[in-house]
């Protein structure tokens, strides 16, 4: 007897490592998902700054019309360097851990067999025992129930030796394949923010380079302080004669409707999850309208 409960006690041990393996192996599956998700959308926000980007520097004069697009197109060079990281992530990360569960599947059912095997073992000594103390002299009977449990003990033997090789293998495999998926992950993030620096640090230097004072003297923008400058620095001054001015209106609401279609872009293509991220982007325009509307003297 106690070496069947000694057998019961290493089935059991075998079966918490599998049980531990499914447990956190699904964890890390359904977190490792849900972070190439949000990679993806957040490639998706950038791709919508970036044709903000061009929208806007297709409105400007050329010295910044051309500053603009280059720092949108490194911003599209990461989008595609982040797309390749999604891909890599799927196929090297999820993929490996969602077949994960089908060899533990398979693993829990050869641990049920053996148990199986074991109660029948367990039932074949108690039923021996039974007929030892009922009937001490019918050696038939006895005879025929040492022969059933002695059976029972070698398919049990059996199927605790397969079982042990079985689990040995499977914890072999699962740090083999721990260690590979990780490895996996690591490296993909390591490529990926290495080209992303690469290429940011192309995109800072582009607006480094960008001429600022050349940029007010040539362009629509030299035009504008032309037409300002004859507006209000020849003549004599006089009062506006509309009695219903405009009121002013600063520069950020000019801005807001622009701010509010992407807000409902952020919504349509990413559901209500984004809907707190793109409010918050309102936030500082209020500020702004309350420092433009402050006391006049």
């Amino acid at each position: 007897m106690n070496v069947v409960l000694s057998r019961d006690s290493q089935v059991r041990a075998m079966e918490n490592t599998v049980t531990n393996a499914e447990r956190y192996f699904g964890q890390f599956c359904s977190l490792l998902a849900s972070y190439t998700r949000k990679t993806a959308r957040l490639r998706d926000k950038a791709d919508q700054l970036v044709k903000q980007l061009i929208d806007f520097a297709n409105t400007e004069n050329p010295e910044l019309r051309a500053t603009i697009r280059d720092f949108a197109e490194d911003l599209a060079k990461v989008q595609d360097y982040r797309q390749a990281e999604v891909e890599r992530l799927e196929a090297k990360v999820i993929s490996p851990l969602k077949l994960y569960g089908a060899q533990i599947k398979q693993t829990r059912a050869d641990i049920k067999k053996c148990k199986r095997v074991q109660n029948n073992e367990i039932k074949q000594l108690e039923k021996l025992e039974k007929l030892r103390q009922k009937s001490p002299s019918d050696r038939q009977m006895i005879s025929q129930a040492e022969t059933s449990a002695q059976r029972a003990s070698v398919d049990t033997n059996r199927s605790t030796l397969h079982l042990v090789e079985t689990v040995d293998a499977f914890q072999e495999q699962k740090l083999k394949d721990l260690r590979r998926i990780f490895s996996d992950f690591v490296t993909i993030e390591m490529v990926f923010h290495a080209k992303a620096v690469e290429v940011y640090s192309s995109a800072f230097q582009t607006l480094e380079n960008y001429d600022l004072e050349r940029d007010l003297q040539v362009g629509l923008t030299s035009d504008f302080r032309a037409k300002t400058r004859g507006i209000y620095g020849h003549g004599e001054a006089r009062p506006l004669t509309d009695t219903n001015p405009a009121p002013s209106v600063p520069w950020p609401l000019a801005s807001q409707s622009a701010q509010s279609t992407m807000a409902r872009q952020g919504k349509e293509a990413g559901g209500e999850e984004d809907s707190e991220t793109d409010s918050v982007e309102e936030i500082p325009l209020e500020d702004l309208k309350g420092q433009q509307q402050g006391p006049r003297d």
